[in-house]
Order: C-alpha cells, then structure tokens, then sequence
C-alpha cells in the first residue's frame, strides 16, 4: 500500500475534509449528512443511489477496507484524503488511485488551505486491459524454466530463472568439453542463445578463448557447484 508522508498527518484531523467536501456534493444538488451508521458521509439526489464519502487523513488499507465494505450499499463509493504538497505524496496518490480503480472505489482529495476538492477516478467496475506482450513474455518464460526450481519459493540462491538454467546448461558443457565454439554448445547443450549467454557473462562464469569459443572461468566452477542442486 503506498502511502505519502510529506505533512504530519497528527496535524489534521478527519473532520476538516468533511465541510469542503459537503459543498462539493451540494453544489451538485445533493443532500449530504454526516456520520449516517458506518459511513462518514452520505449523499442523496432524487431517486439515485446513495453517495458514501470515507474520510481518512492519509491512504491506508484501513481506509480502503471501510469503502470495499460500503460497497455492499452502493456502487458509488468514494474514499478522501487530504492533498498535500510534494513528490512523495504524488507518487502515493497515483498508486493509490489505480489501486482504488481495481476495488471499485472513487478516490477525492481535499486541499485544505482553501477546501478544493479533486475528484482523481470515479467509482466504476474494473476492467484490467490484457496486454499480449506481457503475456507472450509470461508464457516464454514458463516454457523456458525446466522442471519447478523454485517449488515451494526461493531456492537458497534466491530465484532461480530460466536464462539461469541456460547458463548453468552452458556451464556444464564447458566443464565436461572444455573450451568449445558457442554453435557446439548451443547443439549439444540444448540452450538456443548459448552464444549470447557465454558473451555477455552476467554472472561472471566464462572467458572468451577466441572469437566464438569459450571455456568455464574459476568462477563459472564455483557457480556449479552453488547450484548443484538446482535441476537441468
């Protein structure tokens, strides 16, 4: 949950975000009181369904869970904050606006020097838009990892990844073969970017013996048998 910290939130107190925010809604013709059972404020128009506002000095998941359950009142929900000066703030309220997107909420802020009120999302049901990329990188990445190394969690090494056990691959081919042509390991070892892997050396685990061959560095020994255990 992001949070924003630039003011003292002991200095405010929820019921100064109560008086702007009642103007707010009844310059919009909305007939608005305070403290209606659960809710800090309620709203009313005509025959349309209730507006609940949830007051809070600052974001917390206290905060968001008191609108979640609103919800099972009305669908227009909203929970405010007082705006407040600053990056940190900034970054929190754009987190926590698209956290509040997913929930169904509405999110306000109510700038208290002069009681401007900023309505930031409207209640409305959430519709996550799929991304093909992100899921072609997903499912690339599923089907590169062999067997489940990281059953259960993080391994000892922390998490182990697919282009991890290519390395490794690489990395025991070279033990056994000694120095060999990037296109011999790629064949044998079964890892189609083995050349790519060896060269760019994250890990620290090859030398280049000359153009296109490599061989298992000190260090690419000591990462065999780091992750000895870690499955091929």
């Amino acid at each position: 949950m992001a949070t924003s910290s630039t003011n003292s939130s002991k200095t405010v107190r929820e019921a100064e975000l109560y008086a702007p925010i009642k103007a707010y809604l009844q310059r919009q013709g909305y007939t608005v009181k305070g403290e209606v059972g659960a809710a800090d404020i309620v709203a009313m128009r005509e025959s349309q369904d209730p507006v609940v506002v949830e007051l809070k000095v600052g974001f917390s998941l206290a905060l968001f869970h008191q609108g979640i359950a609103r919800l099972a009142v009305t669908d227009q929900v909203y929970v405010a904050v007082p705006h407040k000066a600053g990056k940190p703030f900034a970054r929190a309220l754009k987190d926590n606006v698209a956290l509040a997107r997913r929930v169904g909420l509405g999110v306000m802020t109510v700038r208290l020097r002069d009681g401007h009120v900023d309505v930031h999302a409207d209640p409305e049901p959430y519709r996550p838009r799929k991304s093909k990329k992100k899921k072609a990188q997903l499912l690339r990445a599923f089907d590169r990892l062999k067997g489940d190394p990281n059953e259960g969690g993080a391994t000892r090494h922390g998490i182990v990844t697919g282009y991890r056990q290519d390395a490794l691959r690489c990395a025991r081919f070279l033990a056994v073969h000694g120095p060999s042509p990037g296109r011999t390991v790629k064949e044998w070892a079964e890892v189609p970017d083995a050349t790519r892997i060896m060269r760019d050396d994250h890990y620290g685990w090859f030398e280049k013996v000359e153009r296109g061959v490599y061989a298992l560095s000190d260090a690419g020994k000591r990462g065999l048998a780091d992750y000895g255990d870690v499955e091929e």
